[in-house]
Order: C-alpha cells, then structure tokens, then sequence
C-alpha cells in the first residue's frame, strides 16, 4: 500500500502508536510501528506451529521453528521491498518520501505530496504489486530448486511465494487507498482531469471494500471462527478509516497548496512578558492556557525566545518568584517558527515534524500571530461547506 501521510492529528498517521527507526535505505528512514510486534509474533506462531507442520510432517519443533524465523523475515523483506518500490518510483518523479512504515496490517511509504500527473500515480501504485509478483516467481523458483535436497527450505520458499502473491492480489482490489484503487484513481483523473473528484470516488469503492470485509467478519464470528472474525473486523475497519483519511488529507493538500500562512494566522498570540517572574508565569499562563510553549516577546513586539513547561521544572518551586522568564527562557527552535508568505502545506509539514500544537509567524524577528492545525482544518471546512452548497 502507498498512502501519504499527512501530519499530526490529520490523516493516516494517527492510527500509528509508536514508532522505532530501524534503518535507513537510500536516505529513507525504515520504521517499525509497535503493531508489527502483534503481527510478527502472530506469523512466527501460525507458521511453527500449523502452517510448516502440516507442509512438512515429521520434523522436530525446532526445525519448524526455524523455518518460522526464515518465513517471517523473508515476509518483512518482501514488505519492505514492496514499500521501497513505491518509495523508489515517486522520487523518480520529484515527490519526496520521509519515511516507510511497517506496522499491523503491512507497510506504508509517507510521501510529502500528491503525485504530478495522472501516470505518475499509476507508475506508483503498480510497482508495489509489480514487486510482491515478481518476488513470489522468484521464491516459487527457489522451491523448485531446493525441492529435492531440501525440503524444509522449499517449504519456507513455496509459502513466500504464495503470501507475495496473495499480497499483491489483496493489494490490487481497485479500493482506495489499496494500490488498486490508486490505480483506479490514476484512471478516473486521466479521464475527468480532477483529481478530487476521482479521489471521492476511490475512497468510496476503499469504504465501501471495509463493510463487505466487515460483514464478513460477522459471518465468521457467526460460524464460530472467533479469531478469523477479529482479524477481518480489525482489517475491515481499517481499510474504511483509512480511504477516508486518504480523501479528507487530497482535499486539504489540494485546498491550502498555495496558500499562504498569513491566511491563516490568528492576530493577538498569547505572550509572555521577559520581566515576567517564573511564578507569575506559572500562575498566569503554565495554569491558565493549555499551551506548554509560550514566545517571550517585547514591548516593541520582539520575539527574544520561548518559554516552556520543561524550563520552568528545572528551576526549584520556591525560586520562581526571584527568577525572571528572561532568565530561564530559550530561543526558539527555527522550526517552530514560519513567515507570513510561508506555504501553509509547508507550514502542516513542520506541525508534523516538530510535533507543535501551534506555530509562530514572524517578520523580521517580530510576532505577527500564531497558526494551528485547527486553523487550517477550519479553512478546510467553511471550504467544503460552501462547495457543497446548491447552486
């Protein structure tokens, strides 16, 4: 699967709990979500303890065990080669890629933009898909191979075979936001020219995609499968969240590409004086405002630096009232802080990055205002609200 991740509380990257940076690959950070941890340990159990004592009968634990170990990493690198794949093509087209993302339910290849044209988004989804095949007749070649002196290793290569293909299949259901439905996509916006309007109709076939698999679900949980029924329910659930997510971030990557931050800014920031004292600071603002970063600004409108929850904890409670903010305060981290011209995609990309509830737009070293991602999905709304207005 190759969906954009757009940033924090926006879009696909909230259904991920932590992450863990395994590597990198051609300056591509690899991660890995805790949710593999789940999936791994589910695979390793399946395949040692049904899937390769059924292939293979006869054989002690232990071997089934490794060949479990080599199962499963060799699934983890058919993954991550299908993710790199998309990864790979979308650079060809001067889209960048952050990061893959390997969690529960496969992996995920976060580029920072839509794609340019209708054949470049087609070129990205099938080379997943393209990869998984092409990876399952290299294994199944392997089986072949290994058939008569090793049978333990052509099991192992007969089930990657399968599992590749199976994923290249699953993945080429035209639902958004499977490869499939991207190609969908590609199909409909070469065709109609809006790319909108043929991500909607993606996204539905994706939603429409999660029911049936829940309602699936339900059929197993109704014949007795209980843990068949959670699988589909969870995947089902999946699958219709995230063509959803996939939708709702085009359309604001489409809405705000262009648009400057000045838009956007909200006037009258909340700041913090520099002869401040740290209890009056605690009292008035740390108790007061659900911000945990505040800019310490001049009477002139000077930004000096910012304030935070973490400065105030490394100084001794009964010390703040014989410390000033321009004491403890620190500049501002440059990431935290935008110009007004500032592209407001640019400016949701360092929301993301920094993890920032807010950003600071300044001129010339003065506060003008500050942006939220509140800000930006406001916009979004009142946009989509006036669009769907008759007439």
């Amino acid at each position: 699967m190759d969906w954009p991740r757009m940033c924090e509380p926006f879009g696909l990257s909230e259904m991920f709990g932590r992450r863990t940076v395994l590597f990198r690959i051609l300056g591509i950070e690899i991660c890995i979500d805790a949710s593999w941890i789940a999936i791994a340990v589910l695979i390793l159990w399946s395949l040692a303890s049904a899937v390769f004592p059924s292939a293979l009968p006869g054989k002690p634990t232990s071997t089934y065990w490794w060949m479990a170990l080599a199962g499963a990493a060799l699934f983890f690198a058919s993954i991550l080669l299908h993710e790199l794949s998309h990864a790979l093509v979308a650079r060809s087209h001067e889209i960048p890629i952050r990061r893959i993302t390997l969690f529960i339910f496969g992996g995920v290849a976060e580029m920072t933009g839509e794609p340019p044209e209708a054949k470049a988004e087609f070129l990205m989804a099938i080379a997943g898909p393209g990869v998984s095949i092409a990876l399952g007749f290299v294994f199944y070649a392997l089986r072949i191979a290994a058939q008569a002196d090793y049978q333990a290793m052509a099991r192992v290569m007969n089930w990657l075979a399968s599992i590749n293909w199976i994923l290249a299949g699953f993945n080429l259901v035209p639902a958004f936001p499977l490869d499939g439905g991207r190609v969908l996509r590609a199909a409909l916006w070469h065709r109609s020219g809006n790319l909108a309007r043929a991500t909607e109709i993606a996204s539905r076939l994706g939603s429409g995609l999660g029911f049936a698999i829940i309602a699936f679900a339900i059929y197993q949980l109704l014949a007795g499968d209980l843990l068949a029924a959670v699988w589909y329910f969870m995947i089902g659930m999946f699958v219709r969240l995230a063509s959803r997510a996939s939708y709702e971030q085009t359309l604001l990557r489409l809405t705000l590409s262009g648009e400057p931050v000045r838009r956007f800014m909200r006037p009258d920031p909340v700041v913090v004086h520099p002869d401040t004292t740290v209890s009056q600071f605690v009292e008035q603002f740390l108790y007061r405002y659900d911000f945990k970063t505040y800019p310490v600004v001049t009477d002139s409108g000077e930004l000096l630096g910012c304030v935070s929850l973490t400065d105030v904890k490394g100084l001794a409670s009964d010390a703040w009232p014989n410390h000033l903010v321009a004491e403890v305060m620190k500049p501002c981290p440059e990431l935290n802080t935008v110009g007004p011209d500032t592209d407001a995609m640019n400016a949701l990309s360092r929301i993301r990055e920094t993890g920032a509830r807010r950003l600071f737009v300044t001129d010339h070293n003065h506060l003008l205002a500050v942006v939220s991602p509140r800000d930006f999905l406001n916009f979004l709304s009142a946009r989509m609200a006036l669009s769907a207005r008759p007439g």
